[in-house]
C-alpha cells in the first residue's frame, strides 16, 4: 500500500473560527491557516481561543511551512502565537502578509524573515507538496484558495469564499483555473461551509456600496460606521461616499487606524486629498460633513463603539442626530453584545440602521448555488466540509452526495479527526489532540475547563469561605468558625446563614481525636456546608474551606 495523504483539522470544523488544517505526506507536513476564535459567553474572562497545537509541535522536524489563505483574524489571529514556539516560513499574498506584520508586531515578534509574499497562481514547493494560490472573492482584498498538488492528486482548499460578478475591488474567484484542475477531478474538495444552509446566491459587495452611498447621502448630520477593521474594501467604500458627498472622515480604534495605515502604504486603499482627519481637526469640523469610521461592529467592551454607546469616548458623544451604521453582523455568541449597543444607541436617540433594515452588509461567504457550482467545475473524487459548525458540515456533505459524490467518499470531519486517502479511498483513522486552548491576559493554556466551570459557578451562585483553627494534635477546634460570603444572599439574610454554618461546622468538629486527617477533615467541611446551605437555600454556591493548622 502506498503512503496516504493525511488531512488532519486541528480547528475550525465544529465551530466559526479558530481555523487550522495539517496535510501530511510522509515525513513532510504543512498547516493552512492558524486563526483564532472569539470567546464564547459562557468562557468567562478568556480574551481569545485559539488551535491546539500540540500535534504540530510534536511533530516540528517535519512542518516544512505554513500558507494563509486570507487577513481575517479567524484565519491569522492565532499565528503568532504558533511562531513563538516554531520558525518555519509563512506564504500569503501581500496584503494578508501586511495584517500579519501588524499582529506580529503587537505580540513583539520581529521574524519578518519567515513572511513570504505570492502571488495568485505562483506555486511553492515543499517537501511532497506543490501549493498553489488562487484568487478568490471574499470580503477581503487578495483572498486566496489553495490547490495543493499531492502525489495522490490535487487538493482543492478553497478557504473563504464566494462567487461575486461585481465584486468593489475587482477579486473575482479564479472558476477557470479550478475549471482545469477539474478536467482530470481534484482528489480532494475541502470547501467553506459557512452558509451551506442559504439557498441561492450571495449578494454582491456592490449592493453594500449602494446602500452606504444612499444612507450617507440621505444623512442630516454625522454619520458613524462601524465595521471589522479588516474590510478593506468596506473602508475604501466609506471613502469613496466621503469624497462625493464633501465630507472627510475621523478613523478611531486601535485595529482600524493600524490597518488604515498599512492599507494606505500598501496601496490597497485610496485616500483621496483631505478626507482624513485628526481628532483636532474633527473638533471644529462641521457634524453635519463629518463621518466617523471605528471598531467595535462587535460589540467589543473597550472598542470604539461600545465606548461611544456608554459615553466615554474621549473625543466623541453620541447626539440625536447622528446616524450610526453596523456594516456587520454579529458573529454567533456576540449577538447579546451587538445588540445592546444598538439599544444604548437608541436610547441617546440616535438613529441606527444595521443588517436587518438595510443591506448594509453582505455575507463573505457562498450560498448553496455557489457551492454546487464549486462542486461541479472541480469533480473532486472526496469531499469534506470546512469552516462551519456542524450541522453545517453534514448538510455540506449532503449537498455533495446530492451533486454525485459518492456517500463513502463525503466525510464528516471534526477538529482532531486524521483521515487518510490513498488508492483505497478515504477514511477516519485516528484522532489528535484538538482541545480549545484559552488565552487570558498573558495567560496561554493555563485556564482549562475546570477554571471555567468554578467562574461560571462564582458567576450564577456566588462563594462561601469559611474559616477554621484547628489544633494540629488533635483537632480540636480553636477558636470559632469564620464565614464571609461573596455574590451569594444579600446583606440581610447573611448573619442568619452565616450563624447556621458556624454552628454545623462547630458540632462537627467539636470531637476531638487523636488522629487528624487534614484532607478528610476540609472534604467532609465543604460537604456539610453544601448540604447545609442548599437546604436553606436551594442555592449551590461555590464553598471554600480553609483550615488553619495550630
Amino acid at each position: 500500500m502506498s503512503t496516504p495523504l493525511r488531512v488532519i483539522p486541528l480547528g475550525g470544523l465544529g465551530e466559526i473560527g479558530r481555523n487550522m488544517m495539517v496535510y501530511e505526506y510522509g515525513e513532510d507536513m504543512i498547516v493552512v491557516d492558524v486563526g483564532l476564535m472569539f470567546p464564547e459567553e459562557e468562557m468567562l474572562g478568556v480574551d481569545l481561543v485559539i488551535p491546539d497545537i500540540t500535534y504540530v509541535m510534536e511533530h516540528t522536524d517535519r512542518l516544512k511551512a505554513v500558507f494563509l489563505t486570507h487577513g481575517h483574524e479567524d484565519h491569522i489571529g492565532a499565528l503568532s502565537f504558533l511562531l513563538k514556539e516554531v520558525n518555519v516560513p509563512v506564504f500569503c499574498t501581500r496584503l494578508t502578509r501586511g495584517l500579519v506584520e501588524v499582529k506580529l508586531k503587537e505580540h513583539r515578534l520581529h521574524n519578518d524573515a519567515v513572511l513570504n509574499t505570492v502571488e495568485p497562481g505562483s506555486v511553492i514547493h515543499v517537501g511532497a507538496f506543490d501549493v498553489e494560490f488562487f484568487s478568490v472573492s471574499h470580503s477581503i482584498p487578495d483572498a486566496a484558495g489553495l490547490i495543493i498538488h499531492t502525489p495522490h492528486g490535487p487538493v482543492v482548499h478553497t478557504g473563504d469564499f464566494k462567487i461575486d460578478h461585481t465584486p468593489v475591488m475587482g477579486q473575482h474567484t479564479d472558476l477557470t483555473r479550478l475549471a482545469e484542475i477539474g478536467r482530470d477531478g481534484a482528489l480532494l474538495l475541502a470547501m467553506d461551509s459557512t452558509y451551506v444552509e442559504i439557498e441561492g446566491y450571495t449578494p454582491s459587495e456592490q449592493t453594500v456600496a449602494d446602500a452606504l452611498d444612499r444612507v450617507i447621502g440621505n444623512a442630516k448630520d454625522r454619520v458613524i460606521v462601524t465595521t471589522f477593521a479588516s474590510l478593506i474594501s468596506r473602508i475604501q467604500i466609506v471613502l469613496d461616499a466621503a469624497e462625493k458627498y464633501g465630507r472627510r472622515v475621523f478613523v478611531t480604534g486601535r485595529s482600524m487606524v493600524q490597518n488604515v495605515q498599512m492599507a494606505r502604504e500598501m496601496g490597497y486603499l485610496r485616500v483621496p486629498n483631505g478626507v482624513l482627519m485628526t481628532a483636532n481637526e474633527m473638533n471644529d469640523h462641521p457634524t453635519a460633513k463629518t463621518i466617523v469610521m471605528c471598531t467595535g461592529s462587535q460589540g467589543e467592551p473597550t472598542s470604539a463603539l461600545t465606548r461611544m454607546a456608554n459615553g466615554t469616548h474621549q473625543n466623541i458623544t453620541i447626539h440625536a442626530d447622528d446616524t450610526i451604521v453596523l456594516s456587520s453582523n454579529p458573529i454567533p455568541g456576540n449577538e447579546m453584545l451587538v445588540y445592546k449597543n444598538v439599544d444604548n444607541l437608541f436610547r441617546i436617540g440616535a438613529r441606527v440602521i444595521y443588517n436587518r433594515l438595510d443591506s448594509v452588509h453582505v455575507r463573505g461567504h457562498a450560498a448553496r448555488e455557489e457551492l454546487k457550482i464549486m462542486h461541479r467545475i472541480t469533480r473532486p473524487k472526496h469531499f469534506i466540509g470546512i469552516h462551519g459548525e456542524y450541522r453545517h458540515l453534514v448538510l455540506h456533505r449532503e449537498l455533495a452526495i446530492s451533486l454525485g459524490t459518492p456517500e463513502d467518499a463525503a466525510l464528516v470531519l471534526v477538529d482532531g479527526d486524521v483521515m487518510e486517502i490513498d488508492e483505497d479511498g478515504a477514511r477516519i483513522v485516528d484522532k489528535v489532540s484538538a482541545e480549545y486552548v484559552y488565552v487570558d491576559g498573558l495567560g496561554v493554556g493555563d485556564v482549562d475547563h475546570i477554571v471555567l466551570r468554578d467562574r461560571q459557578h462564582l458567576a450564577s451562585d456566588g462563594m462561601v469561605v469559611v474559616v477554621v483553627a484547628i489544633d494540629r494534635s488533635n483537632g480540636a477546634l480553636l477558636r470559632p468558625v469564620e464565614v464571609m460570603s461573596h455574590g451569594f444572599v444579600g446583606p440581610e439574610e447573611e448573619p442568619a446563614i452565616a450563624d447556621g454554618i458556624r454552628t454545623r461546622v462547630t458540632n462537627m468538629l467539636g470531637n476531638e481525636t487523636q488522629h487528624v486527617d487534614w484532607a478528610g477533615i476540609r472534604d467532609t467541611l465543604k460537604d456539610e456546608v453544601a448540604t447545609y446551605i442548599h437546604a436553606q437555600t436551594r442555592r449551590r454556591p461555590l464553598v471554600l474551606p480553609i483550615t488553619v493548622e495550630v
